[in-house]
């Protein structure tokens, strides 16, 4: 069921920010990519024939998650089949056939109120559907499959698909003031970044073979942090050289942005684990954000997303 040299196979949406991250990183690692319609984590029964019918792999990545934070607090079931059911299955799977699973999870498994970055071995304490169910998921994954490799992961985003950076980017089209909260602080990852890793941490595999001390969880993020206020202003720094005159950036506290559920105010990571395992590290967030930016004005001139 499983081939050393075989493709990694990567469960997940092509137009998803991991998943297209991770295909278009490949550089000449093989990479077959499953997901809807075809294996749909809503449809437990679609998993197990989909994954016997593809090509002997050399391990899997689960680039697959329900990650609407405050929607998930009335669609419990459907985070919880994403986020836990689906992780385990693939997780059984991988371990009957014998191979590794990268699989991502989330720094919403901490309350954000230790005062410091999370190392691994920290109390979780998730504050929400979305937290608990990716929590869960880790918990199924970790018990199901002895080779998986947990990357915790936060504030990720990309020059396309849903996320703060162009929510950002949209709503500066609408308005010339902006009012983002600046009393939550974390570590802003761009999905290039983090593919990045989960792609060297695959070729190692493939090439060295599996080491036990890779088992487990990882904190893997871009290095440095900010607050959401921090990262808007930043955003618009880098979009001003492409001719968007910023607007008035306000800073305000979460009390004045009331949402359905409390997000962790500090949910710093801290990533020597994988520096000291794997020896890798992800660029600082300001450069990798530069980079984000000058991909999403490249293909808003090339007319590949409205601006």
């Amino acid at each position: 069921m499983s081939d050393p040299q075989g493709p990694v196979l990567v469960i997940g949406d092509r137009a998803g920010q991991l998943a297209s991250a991770l295909m278009a990183g490949a550089d000449g690692l093989p990479v077959q990519l499953l997901g809807r319609p075809d294996l749909d984590f809503d449809r437990p029964e679609t998993i197990r024939p989909v994954l016997h019918g593809a090509a002997a792999p050399s391990l899997m990545v689960n680039a697959t998650a329900y990650t609407a934070v405050d929607r998930a607090e009335t669609e419990a079931d459907a985070a919880l089949r994403a986020n836990r059911d689906g992780p385990a299955a693939l997780a059984a799977w991988c371990a009957e056939a014998g191979i590794p699973l990268i699989h991502v999870s989330t720094d919403y498994v901490f309350d954000g109120l230790k005062g410091a970055p999370y190392v691994e071995t920290d109390p979780t304490n998730p504050t929400g559907v979305y937290g608990a169910s990716k929590l869960a998921g880790e918990q199924a994954v970790l018990a199901a499959c002895p080779r998986a490799i947990i990357l915790r992961t936060s504030w990720v985003y990309a020059a396309s698909g849903r996320n703060f950076v162009l929510t950002m980017l949209n709503a500066r089209a609408r308005t010339d003031r902006l009012r983002v909260v600046a009393d939550q602080i974390g570590c802003p990852t761009t999905a290039p970044d983090l593919a990045r890793v989960i792609l060297q941490i695959a070729a190692r595999i493939r090439a060295d073979g599996w080491d036990d001390r890779f088992a487990g969880l990882f904190h893997t993020a871009g290095t440095g942090w900010t607050s959401w206020h921090g990262l808007a202003t930043a955003v618009f720094e880098q979009a001003a050289r492409h001719g968007m005159t910023p607007p008035v950036v306000e800073p305000i506290a979460t009390a004045d942005w009331p949402t359905p559920v409390r997000r962790p105010p500090d949910s710093r990571l801290d990533c020597t684990r994988l520096a000291d395992i794997f020896g890798l590290c992800l660029p600082p967030w300001q450069d990798s954000l530069a980079g984000i930016i000058d991909e999403v004005f490249r293909q808003r001139r090339e007319g590949a997303v409205p601006s």
